[in-house]
Formats: structure tokens, C-alpha cells, sequence
């Protein structure tokens, strides 16, 4: 019996290490980059949403895509609703930005609510009204991809000791100054 036990147990570790390793970061850009930049956000962060329109677009096409740097995007949830759109940009994602970027060009669309019932129902709307076949209850509920966004969170405050959003990291350097291409571009500069 106790063998049997083992057994079983060593099966669902290798299954949770499995499912674990499908969870892929959000990156865009060469793997290989000299610079890599780390983006704490959160989905409901008005200025997390102005970084992607304001900033992002010219960093894209600056460093990249032309394979100078890389950027991961990390949870930093703010609120519920942000924790919610958190899991679901992760939910069989591969690590592709579509969803990311959908939901901070469109976040007034779906960040409204009174309720945590009411905030996930304008989610789950802007999910359809854009096409994207996801299961919200499956995604906001799945264990594994909840811990991996509340590890982004954890480490953040532990790491960099991150408090709001957004928070940038260039090459494992908090980026003190105020987030604008402008101040972006002096610094990745430097490191090229």
C-alpha cells in the first residue's frame, strides 16, 4: 500500500512540474539580447497602459526588434480584476503579447465594476466582443497559473522592493528615473 502511495505521489509531482513548466513568460524580443528589461505592471494601471501606448511602440521598434534588448512582462496585480486578466493573459498563452497588449489598448472597455462578479463579467465580455477563445473559469481558476502570477508579485517586492506600477528593471537595475522614451533610450544607451 505504501508503495502504491509513492507512486501516486511521485505521478501527480511530475504532472504539477509539467503543467508548471507550460507556463511561458511574456517576452518580446531576441532571447539573446545584450539588454533584457523586466515590466512589473498591472492590468488596471492607468499608467502601466500609458507606458504601452506612449512608450512601448518605440521601444519595440528601437531596441526590440532589431534584437538589441528583450522585455518580460511580469505580474504586479493591483486589484482583483488585474489579477483576473493577469491569469487569463497567461492561460495557453506560449508567451505571445496579443492578449497583453489587447488589454491595455482597450482597458477602458473592460476595467469597470463595483464587484468582483461585475468586473469579471466585463472581462469575460471584452474576451468575445475581441474574438479570444479562452475558458475564463478554467484560467482564473487554475492553481498553477494563479501562483505564477502571484510569484511575479512576490519576487518583485522581495527583489526590487516594488511598490507601484509600472516598475521597469534594465539588466537587473531598477530604472529610477521618470518612465518616458526619452529616459528609457539615455539609459539602454548606456548599455549597448
Amino acid at each position: 500500500m505504501k508503495k502504491i502511495l509513492i507512486i501516486i505521489t511521485i505521478f501527480f509531482s511530475t504532472i504539477s512540474t509539467i503543467s508548471a513548466k507550460e507556463i511561458k513568460r511574456i517576452v518580446v524580443g531576441s532571447k539573446d539580447a545584450k539588454i533584457t528589461i523586466i515590466a512589473y505592471e498591472s492590468l488596471t494601471c492607468s499608467h502601466c497602459a500609458n507606458f504601452h501606448k506612449d512608450v512601448y511602440p518605440e521601444l519595440k521598434k528601437d531596441y526590440l526588434d532589431t534584437g538589441l534588448a528583450k522585455i518580460e512582462f511580469r505580474h504586479f496585480p493591483l486589484d482583483i480584476a488585474a489579477f483576473n486578466a493577469s491569469k487569463v493573459s497567461q492561460c495557453n498563452n506560449g508567451g505571445d503579447s496579443k492578449i497583453l497588449n489587447s488589454f491595455y489598448a482597450n482597458q477602458q472597455k473592460w476595467v469597470k465594476g463595483s464587484s468582483v462578479q461585475e468586473a469579471n463579467e466585463n472581462l469575460k465580455k471584452f474576451l468575445i466582443s475581441e474574438g479570444y477563445n479562452v475558458d475564463f473559469e478554467k484560467c482564473i481558476n487554475d492553481k498553477e497559473i494563479e501562483d505564477f502570477v502571484l510569484n511575479d508579485r512576490i519576487d518583485a517586492v522581495k527583489k526590487y522592493k516594488i511598490s507601484s506600477t509600472p516598475t521597469i528593471i534594465i539588466n537587473d537595475e531598477k530604472f529610477e528615473k521618470t518612465l518616458n522614451y526619452k529616459n528609457l533610450k539615455k539609459a539602454l544607451e548606456k548599455l549597448i
